[in-house]
């Protein structure tokens, strides 16, 4: 007969303040040292557009002149063809995505985090073309929310604010 030991549930909140476990929503944690201070670099396509969109909710609007911080995003997709139809007709399609952002400080210029993150998603083109359009629009909507969502899991991981 096993015996549960409830005791050892009470030493994890122990082992991971020990390794340094900080969570990241928690008062004073890396989102809210980020949230509201962050302002995203201007968009230059329907594909920027998108992920600052996604962004700015997640981060807070920028609320002026006094930003703390600027992030720096640079956007790019590519559209393949996936699977084509013994008719030599393409019945889907995948794009590829890749974000490389920095995240400065505006006081002092320096380089807080930088990186890169892809994802893909896929489409399927089979339909009307009026379905083909809406499910590559619908596509690129949630690539770009896969990556805003990667991008700022980055920052929250690597970003070590200042006091």
């Amino acid at each position: 007969m096993s015996s549960f030991d409830r005791r050892s549930l009470l030493m994890i909140p122990l082992a991971l303040a020990a390794c340094g476990f900080e969570p990241v929503y928690a008062p004073g944690g890396t989102a809210s040292g980020l949230d509201g201070k962050v302002r995203v670099s201007a968009p230059n396509s329907v594909e920027s557009y998108l992920l600052v969109q996604n962004l700015e909710q997640r981060l807070g609007r920028h609320a002026g002149s006094g930003d703390e911080y600027k992030l720096n995003v640079n956007v790019s997709t590519v559209t393949q063809p996936l699977a084509v139809s013994t008719a030599n007709e393409i019945n889907r399609y995948n794009i590829l995505g890749r974000v490389n952002f920095s995240l400065q400080s505006s006081a002092t210029g320096a380089v807080l985090a930088s990186g890169e993150v892809d994802n893909f998603v896929s489409y399927s083109a089979a339909g009307s073309t009026v379905d083909t359009l809406a499910d590559e629009r619908d596509a690129k909507d949630r690539l770009m929310v896969l990556l805003a969502d990667q991008v700022l899991a980055r920052l929250y991981s690597t970003v070590d604010l200042p006091a």
